[in-house]
């Protein structure tokens, strides 16, 4: 894959964090959008995500001291209430990056009074998710995250999260163009035919599609139908139906100008305490997850082409990268 630095982060919501990853009192250190940070979560219940270097002598605030984890790593950084404690020399600072307490000093330094110290993002926890919000100049978020009552962790008629993983060499948003290349199916996933795409993309920030397809199964050919809404470039929720309802989380974070983190929340409808396709109900997942394998090997070794050469058979690539570009920052 080529440098694609001449695309920059896009902003947005982006996902930092499952919410069952992170418990009370619990501290890790994260990498995102080329900067290193530090998610933790107060007796307070709510996450906070800030920068992780401390401002006295520069010490990790993500990786503590005096013990490891199972693995043998260092153990992760430590919180006190709602602060998180600098393993160095014990500063405390809160989730909004000030300083609270300097123990063994008697007065606080002059410079540290009253002054954000450590940098900050704004976070909302739904749909059993952390994101935080990015924007390359700092702005304010210009939306809220949608909820989804399929993806609410309360929510007993539907299973909970099946979760996978990947760190790709990619740019985001060649992994979103996907949705607006119904062609591609055909070809690199096996599908039976090709399949239909409707999609709209005139809905400020949020983007919604369907993409119908039949599918070759056990029980004989099955009309599929995959729906999906995207809101900005870091949150897509899509629903299959045909088989087994099932809801998929699918979300990607920069991690830097090249990779990108991907991660899949899997939830399936249920009945009487059971997923209502039995073993299909499995084998959907199985699926989704291989193409997605098949997709990376073609996103991690191609180019990005500013102008592809169309045909009349190709979706609405256009249509997908004009509006796709409301989420870079021109300055």
């Amino acid at each position: 894959m080529t440098e694609l630095s001449y695309r920059p982060f896009p902003y947005g919501w982006f996902q930092v964090s499952y919410s069952h990853e992170l418990e009370v009192g619990e501290a890790r250190p994260v990498h995102y959008f080329d900067e290193e940070m530090v998610l933790f979560r107060g007796d307070d219940g709510l996450p906070k995500l800030v920068e992780a270097y401390c401002p006295h002598m520069g010490a990790h605030l993500g990786h503590g001291v005096h013990s490891t984890l199972e693995d043998g790593t260092c153990a992760r950084g430590k919180v006190s209430g709602n602060r998180i404690v600098c393993p160095f020399h014990g500063w405390e600072f809160n989730g909004d990056g000030y300083c609270e307490s300097v123990p063994y000093a008697t007065k606080m330094p002059p410079t540290a009074v009253g002054q954000q110290l450590l940098k900050t993002w704004p976070l909302c926890e739904r749909n059993g998710t952390i994101w935080m919000w990015y924007h390359p100049a700092g702005q304010p978020p210009k939306w809220e995250v949608e909820s989804f009552a399929e993806l609410d962790p309360q929510n007993e008629l539907w299973s909970e999260f099946e979760t996978y993983r990947w760190t790709i060499k990619t740019h985001c948003q060649e992994m979103a163009e996907n949705g607006a290349d119904p062609a591609h199916f055909f070809f690199v996933h096996g599908v039976a035919d090709a399949p239909l795409s409707t999609q709209d993309f005139d809905r400020g920030p949020r983007r919604e599609g369907v993409i119908e397809a039949p599918l070759d199964t056990p029980r004989g050919r099955v009309e599929g139908r995959i729906a999906y809404i995207t809101q900005g470039p870091g949150l897509a929720v899509t629903r299959f139906t045909g088989l087994c309802e099932t809801i998929e989380l699918g979300n990607v974070t920069p991690i830097d100008k090249n990779t990108v983190e991907l991660n899949y929340a899997f939830s399936q409808q249920m009945e009487d305490g059971k997923k209502t396709g039995g073993g299909i109900a499995a084998a959907i997942i199985r699926d989704i997850v291989k193409q997605t394998n098949e997709d990376i090997v073609i996103w991690e070794h191609k180019i990005y082409r500013d102008k592809p050469l169309l045909c009349d058979g190709d979706g609405p690539i256009a249509k997908f990268r004009k509006w796709y570009s409301q989420f870079y920052y021109e300055g």
